[in-house]
């Protein structure tokens, strides 16, 4: 869009000069042009934002709606899944954050407190100040060679190829700058998200990306070899994700590159399509087998898969397969059927998968009721922006939050909703040279590590008021919502928690006993039996 925009106005600044050489009046007409090109120049040659360095001029009326949208957000506000709307305040809270700026808000709550849904904390008459040093997650202790110590908010699985490259680079090394980890997506561990030094969670999907042989199977030499690389903290297998759950990723056929075909190894020309699922196994205990073998051949490194709930029986069948082999992930990413994606057909993204905190709480009861809770570490995946959201994910059983769309907005995503088109404006979800240059990685960079230490510092800070010393020390007796009119129930009342153990002993917890006896009974492919 550049190109056009200065075309166009280098035409209007000479014929508007040869017109004033006849006509002298048509000189105010120069001096007007004149300035609407010194402001596209100054536009298209400034690093801090990515909409006007692609769109100069043109860009400015963005800036202009942001400013009356205060009288117009009304009409623009987008409700999630579970009913709060996504609005102004929680995109704000990030834009913000991001840019290191003040995100207070002015004449107090801006939700309506008596409406059904309505969530809070209960603080305490001893708050306490928010904690000097930043708690992190030790994961893979006890199993493996080379544990990982998490932040507490991690960069969610984004692909180079959904995601630019600048992006990609922009997102890893706020990474590194802040001490966390990036999620490569499904799309394979590329150069952007290893080269500037950040911690990486490599991510194997259905497709094997990047240690897959020509005919989609997994390799396990290539694997071996790509996870040597020091930046490489972790690997996640991918077994559903929640914008999608039960489909294999979707990579327009527009965004594959030579060089993301090459670091794919899929072909140019047409969509990339991940299998709906994995071939290298077909029952838990294959499953677990994978999983030693992962751990085996990274030399040490956490191993651990992701996953949105759908039948209940066939988790339960895992954990009862752990429970019989002694053989475990060590950490286990739960995601919600509201997760966001890039592509994805709308039944699936709309009506396909247990939400986040349903899905948190099955799993927690389930390795609690296994007495496996101990050994796996959970992380949280699914519209997390705030620290408030961080709390409540804890509050359900989650050890640690994973956030994609919070990250992205972090470095200049305007929700242009044009992921699958190819023609992201900001330059973040798109493959064109032309858009992906507006994003300048030394300036993004620092905002991504900005977002995630004043989210954090957030958190921190509702724990204290909440008189806590730490953010493991949240409950769900700590959150309240308003379920209607004037009942009130906290998370604990809300849904069922169990006790350790009570799934290996007489009787069943009712809420889990038909999942129970049909996942005894067999619900993957192959029979396994004899494993119980």
């Amino acid at each position: 869009m550049r190109a056009p925009i200065f075309t166009i106005l280098f035409a209007l600044l000479a014929g508007c000069i040869a017109l004033a050489l006849m006509w002298s009046g048509v000189w105010v007409a120069v001096a007007l042009v004149s300035i609407l090109l010194a402001v596209a120049l100054v536009d298209a040659t400034q690093n801090r934002h990515a909409i006007l360095r692609n769109f100069p001029l043109l860009g400015r009326f963005r800036y202009l709606f942001e400013m009356i949208r205060p009288e117009i957000q009304q009409y623009f506000v987008e409700a999630d899944t579970d009913g709060v709307p996504f609005n102004r305040e929680r995109r704000s809270v990030v834009y913000q954050r991001a840019k290191s700026v003040m995100d207070t808000l002015p004449f107090g709550t801006q939700m309506d407190v008596y409406a059904p849904g309505y969530e809070w904390i209960s603080h305490s008459f001893m708050a306490k100040y928010p904690a000097h040093e930043v708690p992190r997650v030790l994961i893979g202790g006890d199993t493996c060679k080379q544990p990982y110590s998490s932040s507490l908010l991690n960069i969610s699985a984004m692909s180079y190829g959904s995601l630019s490259a600048n992006a990609v680079e922009s997102l890893n090394l706020g990474a590194k700058l802040g001490g966390f980890a990036h999620n490569t997506g499904e799309g394979g561990a590329s150069p952007f998200h290893l080269n500037p030094g950040g911690d990486v969670i490599w991510q194997l999907g259905t497709g094997y990306f990047g240690c897959r042989t020509s005919d989609g199977k997994f390799d396990p030499e290539k694997f071996k070899q790509a996870a040597k690389h020091p930046s490489i903290k972790m690997i996640e297998i991918k077994i559903s994700q929640g914008a999608k759950p039960g489909h294999g990723g979707i990579l327009p056929a527009a965004k594959v590159t030579e060089e993301i075909s090459s670091i794919r190894g899929v072909p140019m020309g047409a969509d990339v399509l991940s299998p709906p699922t994995h071939n290298t196994w077909r029952t838990p205990s294959e499953l677990l087998q994978w999983i030693e073998d992962l751990r085996r051949l990274s030399d040490g490194k956490p191993i651990g898969f992701k996953f949105c709930v759908g039948r209940p029986e066939e988790f339960m069948a895992l954990c009862m397969a752990m429970r019989a082999s002694g053989r475990h992930p060590d950490f286990i990413v739960v995601d919600g059927g509201e997760g966001g994606t890039g592509a994805a057909p709308l039944e699936f993204s709309n009506s396909v998968g247990m939400p986040l905190n349903e899905g948190l709480v099955f799993v927690h009861n389930c390795l609690v009721g296994f007495a496996l809770r101990e050994k796996i570490k959970i992380v949280a995946s699914g519209k997390v922006i705030t620290g408030f959201d961080m709390v409540t994910r804890l509050a359900l059983g989650a050890d640690l939050c994973y956030s994609a769309r919070a990250m992205m907005m972090a470095i200049g995503c305007i929700q242009a909703r044009r992921c699958n088109a190819n023609d992201c404006p900001a330059g973040v979800a798109t493959q064109k040279k032309s858009l992906m240059q507006g994003l300048n990685v030394a300036d993004k960079a620092p905002r991504v590590e900005s977002y995630h230490m004043e989210t954090i510092q957030s958190l921190l800070e509702l724990v204290g008021a909440a008189g806590l010393q730490a953010p493991s020390e949240i409950t769900p007796h700590h959150i309240m919502r308003r379920v209607q009119g004037t009942e009130v129930l906290s998370y604990f009342d809300l849904y069922p928690f169990i006790e350790r153990g009570a799934l290996i002993s007489d009787p069943v917890p009712e809420a889990y006993e038909d999942a129970w006896r049909r996942a005894s009974r067999n619900q993957f492919e192959s029979s396994f039996d004899t494993l119980f």
